[in-house]
């Protein structure tokens, strides 16, 4: 059975290009019609299996691929499961070691313990030092408000000091400059 490699599929293309050139075709075996025909069979036969044969193959790439595509849907889940279990199993055995007898869960309790009344220590601290911090704050406004109202007031004093002093010479300066005008005139 001839493949597509054999020679005698390419039998037309040498004398095509001889014709195109002037050249006559050497000397040949004699052939009869039948040998043509049945050359012409062999190669399109050929073709049609070399074309079957990569269709064919085109189909397994693309089922194996489908086939991969399938077995990673299946394998993913089925791994994050396995995952999870590992890791419950692990902790349940580490809870179970922890708590296995009772001087190893009353030491754990004592950390237990421990952990919190350090943790209410580190809360009360901040909690006192947030108020120390806030009444500092109001005391230094509170100071600053006391300054400013009493220089205020110094400021109403003086000034009403000085107006009733001045209302006091009004009297006088009037005397003055009715005396001023009199001993110009």
């Amino acid at each position: 059975m001839p493949t597509a490699t054999t020679s005698q599929t390419t039998g037309s293309k040498p004398r095509a290009k001889r014709a195109a050139t002037g050249k006559k075709a050497p000397a040949k075996r004699a052939s009869s019609r039948g040998a043509t025909k049945s050359r012409a069979t062999s190669a399109s036969a050929t073709r049609t299996r070399t074309v079957h044969r990569s269709e064919s193959a085109a189909r397994q790439a693309q089922a194996a691929v489908f086939g991969d595509y399938a077995e990673r849907a299946v394998l993913i889940p089925v791994g994050a499961a396995l995952i999870a279990r590992d890791r419950v199993v692990d902790g349940v055995s580490d809870t179970l070691s922890t708590y296995s007898s009772t001087s190893k869960t009353q030491a754990q309790l004592r950390r237990f313990e421990r952990r919190g009344a350090t943790a209410r220590s580190r809360l009360e601290r901040e909690v006192r030092k947030a108020r120390v911090r806030v009444e500092r704050q109001l005391r230094e406004r509170r100071t600053s408000i006391e300054s400013t109202v009493s220089e205020l007031e110094e400021r109403r004093e003086a000034l009403a000091k000085s107006s009733s002093d001045l209302a006091n010479r009004v009297p006088e300066l009037a005397n003055e400059l009715q005396e001023r005008i009199l001993s110009l005139v």
